[in-house]
C-alpha cells in the first residue's frame, strides 16, 4: 500500500508549498536532483523534453549529468514552450554547452529520461510526442520517467500510447495513476521522492 493523491491535490499542494515554504526554482531543482540520484546513468543519455515543468525537471537532470561528466543531449520536442522555471534551467544547460537537438538518435542512447508530459496529461498523444514515445519504447535503452510515464493519465493510469519504463520516479507523493489502469504494464519499478511538498487535501492508500 502506498499513499496517493489526485493530480488536483498535487497541484494545490505544489502551489501552497511554493507560496509558503519553498521557492519554485528550488522545488524544481530538488525534483531534478531526486530523479538524478535514483537512477544509474549510462552514457550517452537522451533527455526527451516536452513542455512546462516536466521538461524543466529534465533540464535540471541534464545539468547534473553534465556536472558529473556523463555525456547527454536534450531532445527538445517543442520550441518556446517553457515554464518560467523551465526556461531558467534550460538556459543553464546552454551555458554548460549541453547539446540540444530536435530529432533524437534514440537507438544510440544507453539511457533515456522521459520528461515529455507530467501528471496533468489527458487525452490523446499527438505529434511530435507520439513519435518520441514510440521511439523511446523501441530504443532498447534503459528508460527513466520523470514523475509519471508520459501518455498516462495521472488520475486513472489510462492511456492509448505511453512510455514503458524501467524506473519511474514519482515526485512529492504518488498519484493515483501510478497504480491504476495501465500502471503495472508501464512501470517495471517505481519509487517516490519526498522533496518537501506539503500535501494539502485528501490522500488514499492504494
Amino acid at each position: 500500500m502506498a499513499t496517493c493523491v489526485s493530480t488536483e491535490v498535487m497541484r494545490n499542494s505544489d502551489r501552497w508549498t511554493i507560496e509558503n515554504l519553498v521557492p519554485s526554482k528550488e522545488l524544481m531543482a530538488r525534483a531534478g536532483k531526486a530523479i538524478f540520484e535514483q537512477a544509474e546513468w549510462k552514457a550517452p543519455v537522451g533527455i526527451i523534453c516536452g513542455k512546462g515543468n516536466n521538461a524543466g525537471d529534465g533540464f535540471v537532470v541534464a545539468g547534473l549529468l553534465k556536472d558529473h561528466g556523463i555525456d547527454c543531449e536534450i531532445v527538445l520536442l517543442y520550441e518556446d514552450s517553457f515554464s518560467e522555471d523551465g526556461r531558467y534551467f534550460y538556459d543553464k544547460c546552454l551555458e554548460k554547452d549541453i547539446p540540444v537537438v530536435k530529432e533524437g538518435h534514440y537507438g544510440d542512447y544507453n539511457t533515456i529520461l522521459d520528461a515529455i508530459f507530467g501528471t496533468g496529461f489527458k487525452g490523446e498523444v499527438r505529434e511530435p510526442a507520439k513519435s518520441a514515445i514510440e521511439n523511446i519504447n523501441s530504443s532498447g535503452a534503459y528508460v527513466v520517467c520523470a514523475d509519471i510515464n508520459s501518455g498516462l493519465n495521472g488520475d486513472t493510469g489510462l492511456g492509448d500510447l505511453y512510455v514503458i519504463s524501467d524506473l519511474t520516479v514519482s515526485i512529492g507523493t504518488y498519484k493515483y495513476g501510478h497504480f491504476l489502469g495501465n500502471a503495472d504494464k508501464a512501470m517495471k519499478r517505481r519509487v517516490n521522492c519526498d522533496i518537501g511538498i506539503k500535501i494539502i487535501g485528501e490522500t488514499k492508500e492504494l
